[in-house]
Protein backbone atom coordinates (compact mmCIF):
# COMPACT_ATOMS: atom_id res chain seq x y z
CA UNK A 1 0.00 0.00 0.00
CA UNK A 2 2.93 2.84 1.02
CA UNK A 3 4.75 1.97 -1.71
CA UNK A 4 1.86 2.30 -4.79
CA UNK A 5 0.74 5.79 -2.74
CA UNK A 6 4.67 6.67 -3.22
CA UNK A 7 4.21 6.03 -6.63
CA UNK A 8 1.18 7.95 -7.13
CA UNK A 9 3.21 10.73 -5.24
CA UNK A 10 6.36 10.17 -8.20
CA UNK A 11 4.25 10.07 -10.83
CA UNK A 12 2.93 13.58 -9.83
CA UNK A 13 6.35 15.07 -9.46
CA UNK A 14 7.35 13.77 -13.08
CA UNK A 15 4.63 14.71 -14.41
CA UNK A 16 5.01 18.47 -13.32
CA UNK A 17 8.48 18.48 -13.77
CA UNK A 18 8.71 21.16 -16.24
CA UNK A 19 6.92 23.68 -14.20
CA UNK A 20 8.96 22.67 -11.00
CA UNK A 21 11.72 23.49 -12.88
CA UNK A 22 10.65 26.81 -14.20
CA UNK A 23 9.54 27.70 -10.75
CA UNK A 24 12.72 27.24 -9.60
CA UNK A 25 14.98 28.71 -12.17
CA UNK A 26 12.24 32.26 -11.95
CA UNK A 27 13.34 32.38 -8.34
CA UNK A 28 16.88 31.81 -9.35
CA UNK A 29 16.45 35.41 -11.67
CA UNK A 30 13.97 36.74 -9.13
CA UNK A 31 17.34 36.70 -6.43
CA UNK A 32 15.68 38.56 -3.50
CA UNK A 33 17.49 39.23 -0.53
CA UNK A 34 15.82 38.00 3.36
CA UNK A 35 12.42 39.70 4.02
CA UNK A 36 12.23 41.33 0.52
CA UNK A 37 11.28 37.95 -1.33
CA UNK A 38 7.91 39.43 -2.84
CA UNK A 39 8.05 37.82 -6.21
CA UNK A 40 9.28 34.55 -4.48
CA UNK A 41 6.92 34.39 -1.58
CA UNK A 42 4.49 34.65 -3.65
CA UNK A 43 5.01 32.50 -6.64
CA UNK A 44 5.50 29.29 -4.12
CA UNK A 45 2.22 30.61 -2.41
CA UNK A 46 0.09 31.02 -5.40
CA UNK A 47 1.50 27.86 -7.14
CA UNK A 48 -0.13 26.01 -3.66
CA UNK A 49 -2.75 28.10 -3.74
CA UNK A 50 -4.04 26.63 -7.49
CA UNK A 51 -3.41 23.31 -6.26
CA UNK A 52 -5.99 23.84 -3.34
CA UNK A 53 -4.09 24.72 -0.67
CA UNK A 54 -5.41 27.26 2.21
CA UNK A 55 -2.68 29.68 2.24
CA UNK A 56 -1.78 32.26 4.71
CA UNK A 57 0.49 35.00 4.26
CA UNK A 58 2.24 37.62 5.96
CA UNK A 59 2.62 35.68 8.94
CA UNK A 60 4.39 36.57 11.78
CA UNK A 61 4.99 39.85 11.02
CA UNK A 62 6.89 39.33 7.86
CA UNK A 63 5.11 40.10 4.52
CA UNK A 64 7.17 37.00 2.81
CA UNK A 65 6.43 34.10 5.15
CA UNK A 66 3.01 32.00 4.85
CA UNK A 67 1.95 28.84 5.38
CA UNK A 68 -0.37 26.62 3.28
CA UNK A 69 -2.13 23.47 4.31
CA UNK A 70 -4.05 20.65 2.77
CA UNK A 71 -6.33 18.05 4.58
CA UNK A 72 -7.43 16.97 8.02
CA UNK A 73 -6.43 16.33 11.60
CA UNK A 74 -3.32 14.65 12.53
CA UNK A 75 -0.52 13.86 12.01
CA UNK A 76 0.23 17.20 10.73
CA UNK A 77 3.05 16.94 8.43
CA UNK A 78 5.29 19.99 8.03
CA UNK A 79 7.79 20.19 5.25
CA UNK A 80 9.80 23.95 4.90
CA UNK A 81 11.27 26.12 1.78
CA UNK A 82 13.46 28.40 1.80
CA UNK A 83 13.78 31.16 -1.08
CA UNK A 84 16.19 34.25 -0.09
CA UNK A 85 18.95 35.01 -1.79
CA UNK A 86 22.40 36.21 -0.55
CA UNK A 87 23.73 40.00 -1.10
CA UNK A 88 26.82 40.30 -3.72
CA UNK A 89 26.39 37.33 -5.31
CA UNK A 90 25.02 37.71 -8.64
CA UNK A 91 26.21 35.34 -11.02
CA UNK A 92 25.56 34.10 -14.68
CA UNK A 93 25.14 31.12 -15.43
CA UNK A 94 28.93 30.66 -16.98
CA UNK A 95 31.50 28.73 -15.45
CA UNK A 96 33.93 32.09 -14.62
CA UNK A 97 32.93 34.92 -12.56
CA UNK A 98 30.96 37.09 -14.06
CA UNK A 99 27.37 39.14 -12.17
CA UNK A 100 24.11 39.14 -13.99
CA UNK A 101 24.05 42.53 -11.78
CA UNK A 102 27.05 44.03 -10.48
CA UNK A 103 26.69 44.07 -6.64
CA UNK A 104 23.50 42.36 -7.20
CA UNK A 105 22.31 39.54 -5.16
CA UNK A 106 22.66 35.69 -5.82
CA UNK A 107 21.44 32.37 -5.40
CA UNK A 108 24.81 31.09 -3.42
CA UNK A 109 22.57 28.82 -0.96
CA UNK A 110 20.45 27.76 -3.57
CA UNK A 111 17.30 28.65 -2.15
CA UNK A 112 15.53 28.52 -5.10
CA UNK A 113 15.84 25.02 -5.31
CA UNK A 114 14.92 24.55 -1.57
CA UNK A 115 11.71 26.44 -1.46
CA UNK A 116 10.68 24.83 -4.80
CA UNK A 117 11.73 21.12 -3.90
CA UNK A 118 9.00 21.86 -0.59
CA UNK A 119 6.23 22.70 -2.65
CA UNK A 120 6.75 20.03 -5.28
CA UNK A 121 6.57 17.42 -1.83
CA UNK A 122 3.93 18.87 -0.55
CA UNK A 123 1.99 18.94 -3.73
CA UNK A 124 2.29 15.56 -4.20
CA UNK A 125 1.42 14.15 -1.06
CA UNK A 126 -1.74 16.22 -1.13
CA UNK A 127 -2.57 14.18 -4.29
CA UNK A 128 -1.97 11.08 -2.77
CA UNK A 129 -4.25 12.30 0.57
CA UNK A 130 -6.90 13.51 -1.52
CA UNK A 131 -6.90 10.51 -3.89
CA UNK A 132 -6.69 8.01 -1.21
CA UNK A 133 -8.99 9.17 1.59
CA UNK A 134 -6.07 9.36 4.02
CA UNK A 135 -6.47 11.08 7.46
CA UNK A 136 -3.95 13.76 8.21
CA UNK A 137 -2.54 17.42 7.21
CA UNK A 138 0.51 18.47 5.00
CA UNK A 139 1.56 21.70 6.19
CA UNK A 140 4.19 23.93 4.16
CA UNK A 141 5.91 26.37 5.76
CA UNK A 142 7.19 29.17 3.27
CA UNK A 143 10.79 30.25 5.23
CA UNK A 144 12.02 33.98 4.74
CA UNK A 145 15.38 35.67 5.39
CA UNK A 146 17.19 32.22 6.33
CA UNK A 147 20.64 33.78 5.51
CA UNK A 148 20.40 36.80 8.00
CA UNK A 149 17.76 37.45 9.79
CA UNK A 150 15.88 34.15 10.66
CA UNK A 151 12.05 34.21 9.80
CA UNK A 152 11.58 30.68 10.85
CA UNK A 153 12.55 31.72 15.07
CA UNK A 154 9.97 34.50 14.42
CA UNK A 155 7.16 31.83 13.25
CA UNK A 156 8.17 29.36 16.43
CA UNK A 157 8.01 32.50 18.51
CA UNK A 158 4.75 32.70 17.41
CA UNK A 159 3.45 29.35 17.56
CA UNK A 160 3.02 28.26 14.23
CA UNK A 161 4.97 25.01 14.94
CA UNK A 162 3.19 23.92 18.18
CA UNK A 163 0.97 21.76 16.36
CA UNK A 164 3.50 19.82 14.05
CA UNK A 165 4.22 16.36 14.12
CA UNK A 166 7.44 16.41 12.23
CA UNK A 167 9.04 18.43 9.86
CA UNK A 168 10.89 17.69 6.73
CA UNK A 169 13.31 19.91 4.63
CA UNK A 170 15.78 19.37 1.65
CA UNK A 171 18.99 21.91 0.72
CA UNK A 172 20.83 21.53 -2.23
CA UNK A 173 24.21 20.95 -1.97
CA UNK A 174 27.28 18.70 -2.71
CA UNK A 175 26.00 15.68 -1.17
CA UNK A 176 23.20 13.47 -1.27
CA UNK A 177 23.11 12.84 2.59
CA UNK A 178 21.59 13.53 6.31
CA UNK A 179 23.73 13.95 9.17
CA UNK A 180 23.37 13.81 12.67
CA UNK A 181 25.46 16.78 13.49
CA UNK A 182 24.26 19.97 15.35
CA UNK A 183 24.86 23.24 14.74
CA UNK A 184 25.92 26.51 16.41
CA UNK A 185 23.45 28.43 17.95
CA UNK A 186 24.13 32.14 17.52
CA UNK A 187 23.16 36.09 18.17
CA UNK A 188 23.52 38.89 15.98
CA UNK A 189 23.95 42.40 16.66
CA UNK A 190 24.68 45.89 15.35
CA UNK A 191 26.55 48.16 17.41
CA UNK A 192 26.06 51.87 16.91
CA UNK A 193 27.88 54.66 18.42
CA UNK A 194 26.95 58.35 18.58
CA UNK A 195 29.54 61.07 19.03
CA UNK A 196 30.34 64.44 17.76
CA UNK A 197 31.59 65.28 14.42
CA UNK A 198 34.36 68.04 14.31
CA UNK A 199 37.01 69.54 12.36
CA UNK A 200 39.84 66.73 12.47
CA UNK A 201 42.48 68.99 11.87
CA UNK A 202 41.51 72.41 13.66
CA UNK A 203 39.35 71.27 16.57
CA UNK A 204 39.47 67.81 17.39
CA UNK A 205 39.75 68.46 20.91
CA UNK A 206 35.94 69.33 20.07
CA UNK A 207 34.97 65.83 18.61
CA UNK A 208 34.12 62.52 19.72
CA UNK A 209 35.24 59.91 17.70
CA UNK A 210 32.49 57.30 16.94
CA UNK A 211 34.96 55.55 15.08
CA UNK A 212 36.97 55.21 18.21
CA UNK A 213 34.16 53.32 19.97
CA UNK A 214 33.63 51.06 17.09
CA UNK A 215 38.07 50.34 17.18
CA UNK A 216 38.21 50.14 20.88
CA UNK A 217 35.19 47.74 20.82
CA UNK A 218 36.74 45.45 18.17
CA UNK A 219 39.93 45.30 20.23
CA UNK A 220 38.33 44.10 23.18
CA UNK A 221 36.76 42.04 21.27
CA UNK A 222 39.53 40.36 19.70
CA UNK A 223 41.28 39.75 23.36
CA UNK A 224 38.21 37.67 24.34
CA UNK A 225 38.91 35.44 21.50
CA UNK A 226 41.63 33.75 23.93
CA UNK A 227 38.95 33.47 26.61
CA UNK A 228 35.50 31.39 24.90
CA UNK A 229 35.29 27.90 24.43
CA UNK A 230 37.20 26.13 21.58
CA UNK A 231 34.13 25.48 18.91
CA UNK A 232 32.60 29.49 19.24
CA UNK A 233 33.00 31.89 16.75
CA UNK A 234 32.95 35.88 16.72
CA UNK A 235 32.87 37.63 13.61
CA UNK A 236 32.40 41.21 12.57
CA UNK A 237 32.14 44.33 9.41
CA UNK A 238 32.34 47.58 10.21
CA UNK A 239 29.72 48.95 8.24
CA UNK A 240 30.17 52.53 8.72
CA UNK A 241 32.99 54.35 9.78
CA UNK A 242 32.40 57.90 8.74
CA UNK A 243 32.69 60.26 5.22
CA UNK A 244 36.53 61.12 5.14
CA UNK A 245 39.20 61.49 7.08
CA UNK A 246 39.32 65.24 8.21
CA UNK A 247 35.91 64.88 10.05
CA UNK A 248 35.75 63.61 13.25
CA UNK A 249 33.00 60.81 12.79
CA UNK A 250 29.57 61.25 14.56
CA UNK A 251 28.64 57.65 13.33
CA UNK A 252 29.67 54.63 13.01
CA UNK A 253 28.43 51.18 13.24
CA UNK A 254 29.84 47.66 13.69
CA UNK A 255 27.70 44.26 13.08
CA UNK A 256 28.67 41.13 15.04
CA UNK A 257 27.80 37.21 15.14
CA UNK A 258 28.59 35.48 18.28
CA UNK A 259 28.01 31.60 17.90
CA UNK A 260 28.44 28.69 20.09
CA UNK A 261 27.62 24.93 21.17
CA UNK A 262 24.82 25.63 23.28
CA UNK A 263 22.48 28.82 23.43
CA UNK A 264 23.23 29.70 27.43
CA UNK A 265 27.14 29.71 25.74
CA UNK A 266 26.10 31.97 23.46
CA UNK A 267 24.62 33.86 25.70
CA UNK A 268 27.06 34.45 27.98
CA UNK A 269 30.07 35.38 25.39
CA UNK A 270 27.22 37.78 23.70
CA UNK A 271 26.61 39.59 27.09
CA UNK A 272 30.64 40.07 27.43
CA UNK A 273 30.36 41.44 23.80
CA UNK A 274 28.08 43.91 25.38
CA UNK A 275 29.70 44.78 28.33
CA UNK A 276 32.76 45.62 26.12
CA UNK A 277 30.77 47.58 23.98
CA UNK A 278 29.22 49.73 26.91
CA UNK A 279 33.32 50.04 28.22
CA UNK A 280 33.90 51.55 24.41
CA UNK A 281 31.39 54.09 24.49
CA UNK A 282 32.38 55.22 28.12
CA UNK A 283 36.11 55.93 27.05
CA UNK A 284 35.20 57.70 23.99
CA UNK A 285 32.37 59.52 25.66
CA UNK A 286 30.25 58.30 22.92
CA UNK A 287 26.65 57.13 23.23
CA UNK A 288 25.78 53.25 22.12
CA UNK A 289 23.11 51.99 20.79
CA UNK A 290 22.81 47.50 20.77
CA UNK A 291 19.65 46.81 17.56
CA UNK A 292 19.48 43.36 18.11
CA UNK A 293 18.90 41.16 15.08
CA UNK A 294 18.21 37.54 15.52
CA UNK A 295 19.06 34.91 18.01
CA UNK A 296 18.83 30.99 16.97
CA UNK A 297 19.41 28.11 19.47
CA UNK A 298 21.10 24.46 17.99
CA UNK A 299 20.19 21.98 16.02
CA UNK A 300 18.13 18.64 17.81
CA UNK A 301 18.79 16.02 15.16
CA UNK A 302 16.58 12.78 14.53
CA UNK A 303 18.09 9.42 13.73
CA UNK A 304 14.83 7.98 13.37
CA UNK A 305 13.72 10.37 10.35
CA UNK A 306 16.89 10.76 8.79
CA UNK A 307 16.83 6.56 8.42
CA UNK A 308 13.80 6.91 6.60
CA UNK A 309 14.89 9.79 4.20
CA UNK A 310 18.40 7.53 3.34
CA UNK A 311 16.17 4.62 3.19
CA UNK A 312 13.55 6.71 0.51
CA UNK A 313 16.73 8.26 -1.34
CA UNK A 314 17.67 4.87 -1.98
CA UNK A 315 14.71 3.25 -2.97
CA UNK A 316 14.61 6.25 -5.53
CA UNK A 317 18.25 6.57 -6.66
CA UNK A 318 20.47 9.33 -7.52
CA UNK A 319 19.94 10.70 -10.59
CA UNK A 320 22.10 9.99 -13.44
CA UNK A 321 23.75 12.45 -15.83
CA UNK A 322 24.64 11.88 -19.69
CA UNK A 323 28.05 13.20 -20.50
CA UNK A 324 26.58 16.04 -22.04
CA UNK A 325 25.09 16.76 -19.06
CA UNK A 326 28.11 16.73 -17.00
CA UNK A 327 30.35 19.56 -19.57
CA UNK A 328 29.15 22.45 -17.14
CA UNK A 329 30.03 20.64 -14.21
CA UNK A 330 33.34 19.65 -15.20
CA UNK A 331 34.25 22.74 -16.41
CA UNK A 332 32.93 24.65 -12.94
CA UNK A 333 34.82 21.87 -11.23
CA UNK A 334 37.84 23.33 -13.07
CA UNK A 335 37.46 26.48 -10.84
CA UNK A 336 38.12 24.58 -7.40
CA UNK A 337 41.50 23.49 -6.74
CA UNK A 338 42.11 20.09 -5.06
CA UNK A 339 43.26 20.78 -2.51
CA UNK A 340 39.95 23.00 -1.76
CA UNK A 341 37.89 20.05 -2.87
CA UNK A 342 39.95 17.74 -0.34
CA UNK A 343 39.81 20.41 2.48
CA UNK A 344 36.34 20.38 2.10
CA UNK A 345 35.79 16.64 1.96
CA UNK A 346 37.61 16.42 5.25
CA UNK A 347 35.56 18.96 6.58
CA UNK A 348 32.70 17.19 5.82
CA UNK A 349 33.34 14.28 8.28
CA UNK A 350 31.67 11.50 5.58
CA UNK A 351 33.02 8.09 6.57
CA UNK A 352 35.52 7.18 3.62
CA UNK A 353 35.28 10.87 2.26
CA UNK A 354 39.11 9.75 0.33
CA UNK A 355 36.83 7.88 -2.32
CA UNK A 356 35.08 11.00 -3.44
CA UNK A 357 38.28 13.11 -4.01
CA UNK A 358 38.02 12.41 -8.11
CA UNK A 359 35.02 12.03 -8.29
CA UNK A 360 33.00 15.11 -10.16
CA UNK A 361 29.22 14.94 -8.43
CA UNK A 362 27.97 12.43 -5.66
CA UNK A 363 26.47 9.66 -7.07
CA UNK A 364 26.20 7.66 -3.37
CA UNK A 365 23.71 7.91 -0.14
CA UNK A 366 25.80 7.04 2.75
CA UNK A 367 24.32 6.23 5.83
CA UNK A 368 23.45 8.82 8.22
CA UNK A 369 26.50 10.10 9.99
CA UNK A 370 28.28 12.66 12.49
CA UNK A 371 26.33 11.62 15.57
CA UNK A 372 27.62 13.70 18.50
CA UNK A 373 29.61 15.90 15.92
CA UNK A 374 29.14 19.43 15.39
CA UNK A 375 28.58 21.48 12.02
CA UNK A 376 30.07 25.23 12.40
CA UNK A 377 26.97 26.72 10.84
CA UNK A 378 23.92 28.52 11.86
CA UNK A 379 20.37 27.46 11.00
CA UNK A 380 17.03 28.50 11.77
CA UNK A 381 15.87 25.19 11.18
CA UNK A 382 17.42 24.51 14.80
CA UNK A 383 14.61 25.82 16.21
CA UNK A 384 11.55 24.78 14.72
CA UNK A 385 14.05 21.18 16.08
CA UNK A 386 13.28 22.45 19.63
CA UNK A 387 9.55 22.35 19.03
CA UNK A 388 9.31 19.01 16.72
CA UNK A 389 11.49 16.11 15.55
CA UNK A 390 13.05 18.16 12.60
CA UNK A 391 15.48 16.81 9.76
CA UNK A 392 17.19 19.14 6.95
CA UNK A 393 18.53 16.88 3.91
CA UNK A 394 21.03 17.58 1.34
CA UNK A 395 20.88 16.53 -2.88
CA UNK A 396 23.73 16.86 -4.66
CA UNK A 397 23.33 20.45 -7.08
CA UNK A 398 26.95 20.82 -7.35
CA UNK A 399 29.84 19.50 -8.22
CA UNK A 400 31.82 18.34 -5.10
CA UNK A 401 33.89 20.75 -3.29
CA UNK A 402 31.90 23.67 -4.26
CA UNK A 403 31.75 26.24 -1.59
CA UNK A 404 28.51 27.26 -0.65
CA UNK A 405 28.12 31.12 -0.80
CA UNK A 406 30.19 31.39 -3.76
CA UNK A 407 30.11 32.58 -7.60
CA UNK A 408 30.58 28.94 -8.49
CA UNK A 409 27.11 27.48 -6.15
CA UNK A 410 25.20 30.68 -7.50
CA UNK A 411 25.80 29.27 -11.43
CA UNK A 412 25.27 25.65 -10.78
CA UNK A 413 21.91 26.70 -8.90
CA UNK A 414 20.13 26.87 -12.23
CA UNK A 415 20.62 24.12 -14.65
CA UNK A 416 20.52 20.36 -15.27
CA UNK A 417 22.15 18.86 -11.90
CA UNK A 418 19.96 21.71 -10.37
CA UNK A 419 17.05 20.63 -12.12
CA UNK A 420 17.37 17.04 -10.96
CA UNK A 421 18.85 17.63 -7.52
CA UNK A 422 15.41 19.50 -7.19
CA UNK A 423 13.50 16.57 -8.96
CA UNK A 424 15.19 13.80 -6.52
CA UNK A 425 14.70 15.85 -3.48
CA UNK A 426 10.77 16.70 -4.44
CA UNK A 427 10.13 12.94 -4.37
CA UNK A 428 12.08 11.87 -1.03
CA UNK A 429 10.41 14.78 0.57
CA UNK A 430 7.21 12.73 -0.27
CA UNK A 431 7.89 9.43 0.28
CA UNK A 432 9.09 10.49 3.84
CA UNK A 433 6.05 12.34 4.36
CA UNK A 434 4.44 9.71 3.52
CA UNK A 435 5.80 6.97 5.81
CA UNK A 436 5.06 9.06 8.65
CA UNK A 437 1.65 10.53 7.11
CA UNK A 438 0.57 6.51 7.54
CA UNK A 439 2.93 5.10 9.72
CA UNK A 440 1.78 5.84 13.65
CA UNK A 441 4.34 3.62 14.71
CA UNK A 442 7.27 4.94 12.74
CA UNK A 443 5.98 8.60 14.08
CA UNK A 444 5.92 7.56 17.76
CA UNK A 445 9.08 6.37 17.54
CA UNK A 446 10.85 9.77 16.25
CA UNK A 447 8.47 11.93 19.00
CA UNK A 448 10.45 9.61 21.39
CA UNK A 449 13.85 10.14 20.33
CA UNK A 450 13.46 13.71 20.39
CA UNK A 451 11.78 13.76 23.71
CA UNK A 452 15.04 12.10 24.87
CA UNK A 453 17.44 14.31 22.98
CA UNK A 454 15.48 17.19 24.56
CA UNK A 455 16.48 15.61 27.74
CA UNK A 456 13.76 18.05 29.53
CA UNK A 457 15.31 20.97 28.58
CA UNK A 458 12.36 23.86 27.32
CA UNK A 459 12.61 25.95 24.46
CA UNK A 460 12.47 29.59 25.27
CA UNK A 461 12.36 32.49 22.01
CA UNK A 462 15.86 34.10 21.89
CA UNK A 463 14.28 37.12 20.73
CA UNK A 464 11.76 38.95 23.11
CA UNK A 465 7.80 38.90 22.62
CA UNK A 466 7.76 42.81 21.33
CA UNK A 467 11.16 42.49 18.72
CA UNK A 468 9.91 42.46 14.84
CA UNK A 469 11.28 41.25 12.25
CA UNK A 470 13.92 44.35 10.37
CA UNK A 471 11.97 44.51 7.51
CA UNK A 472 13.11 47.81 6.61
CA UNK A 473 16.70 46.99 7.84
CA UNK A 474 18.32 46.68 3.78
CA UNK A 475 17.24 50.62 3.69
CA UNK A 476 19.17 51.95 7.00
Amino acid sequence: MVKSLKREAFSWIDKNSDKLIEISDSIWEYAEIGLKEYKSSRLLASTLGDHGFEVKLGIAGMPTAFIASWGEGTPVIGIMGEYDALPGLSQKMVPWKEPLIEGGAGHGCGHNIHGTSGIGGAIAVKTVIEKYGLKGTIRFYGTPAEENFSGKVYMVRDGYFDDVDIVISHHPGTMNAVTLKSSLAINSAKFIFYGKASHAGAAPEEGRSALDAVELMNIGVNYLREHIIQDARIHYVIERGGSQPNIVPDYARSWYYIRAPEREQVEFIYNWVVDIAKAAAMMTRTKLEIQFLEGIYNLIPNRTIAEVIVNNMREIGPPKYTEDELEFSRSIAKTISRESKIRALQKSGRPGWEKLIDKLIDDEIPDPWGEGNISHGSTDVADVSWKAPTVEFSTAAWVLGTPAHSWQSTAQSVGITAHKALLFASKTLAATAIDFLVNQELLEKAKEEHKKRLKGRIYKSPIPPDHKPPIDIWEK
